[in-house]
């Protein structure tokens, strides 16, 4: 069983930044692949970013260029760089952790993120 907990949300004005944290208790955090989703009201569950267990990223095409992925084995820890927010980046962001290409996947709780004046 893996645990993750996010942190790092809140309210921004849009065009501010956020910075989004995971960290996993995996013993083997390095081979798995980490993604970040999120979930507006009414909406479904969508893919923000991904990187691979050898550092290969991928985003959705509405956050290229101002999101960041990126991980820290050592510290079992995943983040999300979120510059130039817009009102509708607002959702909840949950992190995910997948291994053996779906056979192990587990969720954080989720952090809320609201961009809004």
């Amino acid at each position: 069983q893996v645990q993750l907990v996010e942190s790092g949300g809140g309210l921004v004005q849009p065009g501010g930044s956020l910075r989004l944290s995971c960290a996993a208790s995996a013993r083997l955090f390095a081979i798995y692949a980490m993604g970040w989703y999120r979930q507006a009201p009414g909406k479904q569950r969508e893919l923000v970013a991904l990187i691979t267990s050898g550092g290969r990223t991928n985003y959705a095409d509405s956050v290229k260029g101002r999101f960041t992925i990126s991980r820290d084995n050592p510290k079992n820890t995943v983040f999300l760089q979120m510059n130039s927010l817009k009102p509708e980046d607002t959702a909840v962001y949950y992190c995910n952790a997948d291994r053996d290409s779906g056979s192990y996947v587990y969720w954080g709780q989720g952090t809320q993120v609201t961009v809004s004046s």
